[in-house]
């Protein structure tokens, strides 16, 4: 029997969704061409930076927490098949102070995935960690398999290894607006002016999908701009390094989350809250003295032993935020052969492999995404 036609698929974006979705394309036989306008995890993108948090606490929401159990086992076969560490396995720390909806709501969920946690009461917490002020701490959660990811170099690892096995990949940027015509894209122009033509297409372009698609989904993926800070440790205390804690994330009146070591760059710590809307292409990235005082201010309360610990790095990224925080994974309504795949809300990067194996099953197959991922949603 004659083989069918490879299907050409182009995929526009090499961050966390776009560089997996294309990877597994290829491994499925499609013809795949993968866009990008300044490169896997360069500085504009949302998927830049050097580390991000992979957790499978999501509260009552258990879809991310069973996408966040398939990645896990993803990141960590694809981190021996490229020999190159991209996961690093310290556990995750959820502390508990006055409001536990959140943290109750998701035991169940992580028992039912298979997820490898403690439940500490407050006094534990304290007795395993004493350079943690535990004072209001009742109770947490240790996810022993939670941990970090090396963002930008787990870009440029996806790329490579998707070249490797056949891709290619143009670093072109996209003119917008998109417009399909007739039920169907049958090209994109690019930023040198040529076309491009393919059977199927798939945006996974972070904070500009709602440039590309005004009409579909404008402010649906609404960019903001977020602060991270890196602090010194003094030199030679082991007690604040990834040896002696995990990553930790902490709902208190607001929530704040940190990583330490991250690689000899210092002690991570970060605000959860949603800054004021940002341009990811023009806007500039310094970062202003209030969100580095906010920072400041928890370090000393939560990490006594940090207090007035100097500042090393910080850098100003952002989260691209959908209005329920859940996953744009569909098809464009006016073209069957578009899929639109966004709204990472500040949680996507470590659903990365599990969301590319996804959608390349939805792009070369034709089967209807999960409902909470779909545009729809929106119209009710």
């Amino acid at each position: 029997m004659p083989r069918a036609k490879q299907p050409h698929v182009v995929v526009v974006g090499a961050g966390a969704f776009g560089g997996w979705t294309a990877l597994f394309l290829r491994r499925q036989g499609a013809r795949v061409t993968l866009l990008d306008a300044w490169g896997p995890g360069n500085s504009r993108a949302s998927s830049g930076g050097e580390t991000r948090v992979i957790r499978a606490t999501y509260g009552p929401r258990a879809v991310y927490t069973n996408l966040a159990a398939r990645a896990l086992v993803l990141w960590k076969e694809h981190q021996t098949r490229w020999h190159r560490q991209l996961y690093h396995g310290i556990g995750v720390l959820w502390l508990v102070e006055s409001d536990e909806q959140y943290e109750k709501a998701a035991l169940p969920i992580l028992r039912d995935a298979r997820v490898t946690f403690e439940e500490l009461q407050g006094a534990e917490v304290a007795r395993r960690f004493p350079q943690i002020n535990c004072e209001q701490v009742r109770w947490a959660i240790l996810e022993r398999d939670g941990g970090y990811l090396t963002a930008r170099r787990a870009c440029a690892a996806v790329l490579e290894g998707f070249i490797a096995e056949g891709g290619e990949y143009r670093q072109l940027a996209m003119q917008a607006p998109i417009q399909p015509r007739g039920g169907e894209l049958s090209s994109v122009t690019l930023s040198d002016g040529t076309t491009l033509s393919a059977d199927r297409f798939v945006f996974a372009c972070g904070p500009w999908l709602g440039l590309l698609f005004l009409d579909v989904i404008g402010e649906r993926v609404r960019p903001t701009r977020q602060e991270v800070f890196f602090f010194g440790t003094p030199s030679g205390d082991r007690r604040y390094t990834e040896e002696a804690l995990p990553v930790w994330a902490d709902h208190g009146t607001r929530f704040m989350y940190g990583i330490p070591g991250n690689e000899w760059r210092g002690f991570k710590v970060a605000d959860d809250s949603r800054g004021p809307v940002f341009d990811p292409t023009t806007g500039e990235r310094t970062p202003t003295a209030a969100a580095l005082q906010i920072a400041r201010d928890y370090l000393a309360y939560r990490f006594p032993g940090l207090k007035g610990a100097p500042l090393l790095e910080s850098r100003v990224c952002q989260y691209e935020e959908s209005p329920d925080e859940h996953f744009i994974i569909d098809h464009h309504p006016q073209a069957a052969n578009t899929w639109l795949v966004g709204g990472g809300s500040g949680h996507g990067f470590k659903h990365g492999p599990a969301v590319g194996e996804l959608v390349a099953r939805l792009v070369l197959t034709g089967e209807a995404p999960n409902e909470q991922f779909r545009l729809s949603r929106f119209a009710h």
